[in-house]
């Protein structure tokens, strides 16, 4: 065996009354072996000394016994391993470094969300715009496209086709239910004025509250009735039936009957997608997002066909533009319920809901910008009372949360 040599030197630096700081440099040295290093290590300790100079009062000045000299010897340094510095790695001191999580960027779900009701609105835009096409038919074309960009994600997560065997008869009701939200709300937006039928969609989140309350058996508090009560006023503020409001209105886009018919289908649309939201959340997080968008496109592909055919509604745009703008709803659609999923994961329900608001400013600004049709006082009242409505639920659901918290 070869010969080992440690030669100590110490060097005291005090810092305060009752810490010291202590040098400590060890020269190692090996013969013989082609193993180990040659070099010298140097650590930095902090002693206490209060602690130090009471024991040593104790003894009497006396020198340490032989048990308690070797103890000393084996004892750990007083300073935390923070304030211990060498020339070895952090990991081969303390058997590898825990790998801090970076902090997330603070209002990036906010972001997430506003970027998600963008893209909605340039949606229903395009809707709009498109002439001489049935809602269904841009239904069943945005279906299609959304299933051909799922199904390669699907693929990726290995999350299979068909879902957990015990949540298929949900995920079917999901599809069924959130297609037919999603073609009445492309009727409403060919049949009446852009902002009124993005208002009456928007109210969703009241009807939510009350089902969630009869099927999913949560609480239901007097809020949630006056916050229900100022939605319906809307919806009849936006509606105006003739038999309260006369037989006169101004605003309507084509004829009455047309407008009731698309205030019938965007309220329509608002209680589906109220179920939607209560079956997504009694399927709760063991379900793949990807697999319930899957289930999604596939249904509404399926049910808008059958309709089609049946209403021979089938009809090829002939100018390109119209095409390109149907690959770009569908790739819209795709984009923005990624980005509300995104926003809904990293920040709480509540922020979310409240940035969705943003979608009835943005309906009105593009209904004057695009189709040169300014809001009456009456859709103007009746989205005050929607909005109103839903933040109140927002902010109630995110006060209840916080106190949970």
């Amino acid at each position: 065996m070869g010969d080992r040599n440690h030669r100590a030197r110490e060097r005291a630096l005090p810092v305060e009354d009752d810490i010291t700081v202590v040098f400590h440099q060890v020269d190692s040295h090996v013969d013989d072996s082609g193993g180990d290093h040659d070099g010298d290590e140097e650590r930095i300790h902090l002693q206490g000394n209060r602690g130090r100079d009471a024991e040593e009062e104790t003894r009497g000045g006396d020198g340490p016994r032989e048990g308690e000299q070797q103890e000393k010897e084996t004892r750990t340094p007083l300073c935390p391993p923070a304030f211990c510095v060498s020339r070895e790695p952090a990991s081969s001191r303390d058997g590898g470094a825990r790998d801090e999580k970076p902090k997330g960027c603070p209002g990036l779900g906010l972001f997430y969300a506003f970027l998600a009701t963008v893209f909605f609105s340039i949606i229903a835009v395009l809707v709009k715009t498109i002439q001489g096409m049935h809602a269904i038919e841009i239904s069943a074309i945005r279906c299609f496209f959304q299933m051909i960009f799922v199904m390669p994600l699907l693929i990726y997560h290995k999350t299979g086709f068909l879902g957990p065997r015990d949540k298929r008869i949900y995920l079917v009701l999901r599809g069924f239910i959130g297609s037919n939200a999603m073609i009445l709300l492309f009727y409403a937006v060919q049949q009446m004025p852009l902002a009124d039928a993005t208002v009456i969609m928007f109210s969703n989140p009241v009807f939510t509250s009350l089902l969630a309350w009869i099927f999913l058996k949560e609480r239901c508090t007097i809020w949630d009735c006056v916050f229900t009560v100022f939605t319906i006023t809307g919806v009849i503020l936006i509606a105006r039936p003739p038999f309260l409001f006369g037989d006169h209105l101004r605003g309507i886009e084509g004829n009455y009957s047309n407008h009731i018919k698309g205030t019938i289908a965007a309220f329509a649309g608002a209680v589906a997608a109220a179920f939607t939201f209560v079956v997504l959340r009694k399927m709760g997080k063991s379900v793949h997002y990807y697999l319930s968008v899957w289930y999604y496109a596939v249904i509404g592909l399926i049910e808008c066909i059958i309709t089609v055919s049946v209403l021979g509604e089938w009809k090829i745009p002939s100018c390109g533009r119209d095409r390109w703008m149907l690959m770009l709803i569908a790739v819209l659609g795709i984009a923005g319920q990624s980005f509300l999923t995104k926003a809904l994961q990293i920040e709480k329900a509540g922020p979310v809901a409240l940035m969705r608001t943003v979608d009835v400013v943005l309906a009105f600004i593009f209904q004057f910008i695009f189709f040169n049709r300014a809001p009456t006082l009456w859709s103007l009242g009746g989205a005050l009372c929607v909005v109103m409505s839903t933040s109140g639920v927002a902010v109630r659901k995110w006060y209840s949360s916080s106190r949970k918290n």
